[in-house]
């Protein structure tokens, strides 16, 4: 939106988004609001009067039913969802976390309405590069194979249960973004034990 809201038009605008969390800063372009305090104050009416939801110092969400990887990727950006969560979903590794894990340029582990999230840090030139991360609405996730990478990238030692669901060209693709020898090494021991176990 490029003019300013009108009054009474500010919640509905929020509640027609597709995105289910909304920082301050997203707030004041949507309502094409120079002052983010000015944004602030509005939305912290919405939240005394149940409105809308506050989760953490200056992340809002429209209810409960907020997605929590676009919470998760919210926090800290740029960010994506990757490591266990994708390689679990992907059937690369079977053991289940309810922690959901996030490549970033911080790491942390903190605690938001029970969930539980990880963020791990990776070298600004590995998390600018977006080979093998999709965009669904409100967050970017890994692929399983840039999942793969960035586990190895992260581990010096890491067991995958099943490396079947690999697609190892798209592996080999995306390798260079890392840039870095131990892990074309490391990916090639995993191809060469994956090729010799078939």
């Amino acid at each position: 939106m490029d003019k300013k809201a009108k009054k009474g038009e500010y919640l509905d605008i929020l509640l027609r988004s597709k995105k289910t969390i909304f920082s301050t800063e997203d707030v004041a372009l949507l309502w094409g609001e120079e002052n983010e305090g000015a944004a602030r104050v509005r939305l912290s009416y919405y939240v005394k009067n149940g409105k809308l939801i506050r989760i953490r110092r200056g992340l809002y969400a429209k209810d409960d039913h907020y997605d929590r990887f676009e919470l998760a990727t919210r926090i800290y950006t740029p960010s994506y969802i990757s490591f266990e969560t994708v390689l679990t979903r992907s059937g690369i590794n079977f053991q289940y976390y309810s922690t959901i894990f996030v490549a970033s340029y911080v790491s942390r582990e903190i605690e938001i309405a029970g969930q539980k999230i990880t963020f791990v840090r990776m070298k600004n030139y590995v998390l600018s590069n977006t080979a093998g991360i999709e965009h669904k609405t409100g967050y970017a996730i890994a692929t399983k194979e840039r999942a793969f990478l960035d586990r190895i990238y992260v581990s010096k030692d890491y067991h995958f249960d099943h490396l079947d669901p690999l697609d190892w060209d798209k592996v080999f693709q995306i390798l260079p973004a890392y840039n870095n020898k131990r892990i074309i090494k490391k990916v090639n021991e995993y191809f060469k034990h994956y090729k010799d176990a078939k």
